[in-house]
C-alpha cells in the first residue's frame, strides 16, 4: 500500500517540492543521491538520502496544524537512525539556494545512522 501511495505521490508533486527535487535528483547535488516519495516504515517521507540517513520534508500550510503528528512522525525517523530537515514550501520558493545551504551542511555533518 505505502509503495502505490509513493508512486502517486511522485506524480502529484508541490511546486516547492518540483523546484527541490530540481536541484536534488541524479546525483546533481554534489554527488549524493536522494530519493523522492519514499517509504521508511509506516511514513512516506519528501526526500531521502540513504547513504547520509537524511530526510528532507517540504511542508506546506497543512502542517501547522500537525505540529503533534509532524513531531511524532520526526520521533520515529530519529530513532531509526535519519536526520531529519523540514522547510515550509515558502521557503523553498523564495530562498532555494538558503534551504540547499541548509542541506549541504547537513550532509557534510556525521551523524551516527551515517554509513
Amino acid at each position: 500500500m505505502s509503495t502505490t501511495r509513493a508512486r502517486e505521490l511522485r506524480r502529484q508533486l508541490t511546486d516547492a517540492e518540483k523546484r527541490l527535487w530540481s536541484r536534488l535528483r541524479r546525483n546533481q547535488f554534489d554527488g549524493h543521491h536522494f530519493r523522492r516519495q519514499r517509504p521508511i516504515g509506516p511514513f512516506i517521507v519528501d526526500f531521502v538520502c540513504m547513504a547520509k540517513c537524511l530526510v528532507v520534508e517540504v511542508d506546506g500550510g497543512q502542517h501547522a496544524d500537525r505540529a503533534e503528528e509532524d513531531a511524532s512522525r520526526t520521533a520515529y525517523l530519529e530513532k531509526k537512525g535519519y536526520r531529519v530537515l523540514r522547510f515550509w514550501n515558502n521557503d523553498v520558493l523564495v530562498n532555494a539556494e538558503g534551504v540547499l545551504e541548509v542541506i549541504r551542511s547537513a550532509l557534510d555533518e556525521r551523524w551516527p545512522g551515517d554509513g
